[in-house]
């Protein structure tokens, strides 16, 4: 199993952007999966998941700014970022458990300027 994120990047406090994570060995489709970020002198936190039942969490930090979903038929994991802030500046990791294994992606940063 390999996962690969993207589309981090350098934005303005009030913009977007939009991560992606596709999956190779395996589908995003039957298993739990998610959005960490960490940042610098932090530990790991979780942002979004999507449980094995399909319900959707979100921590209490990013509810009504972020969205998780996914595409089966690409097999990629997207989280959409809006109204960001500067406090979500960190490098965000997508995650994947299968069984009683957790995958990462090798994790993209987000910068948010003031």
């Amino acid at each position: 199993v390999q996962l690969q994120a993207s589309g981090g990047g350098l934005v303005q406090a009030g913009g977007s952007l939009r991560l992606s994570c596709a999956a190779s060995g395996t589908t995003f489709g039957l298993n739990a999966v998610g959005w960490y970020r960490q940042a610098p002198g932090k530990q790991r936190e979780v942002v979004a998941r999507i449980s094995s039942d399909r319900t959707a969490s979100y921590a209490d930090a990013v509810k009504g700014r972020f969205s998780i979903s996914r595409d089966i038929r690409k097999n990629t994991l997207y989280l959409q970022m809006s109204s960001l802030k500067p406090e979500d500046t960190a490098i965000y990791y997508c995650n994947l458990v299968k069984a009683t294994k957790e995958y990462w992606g090798q994790g993209t940063q987000v910068t948010v300027s003031s």
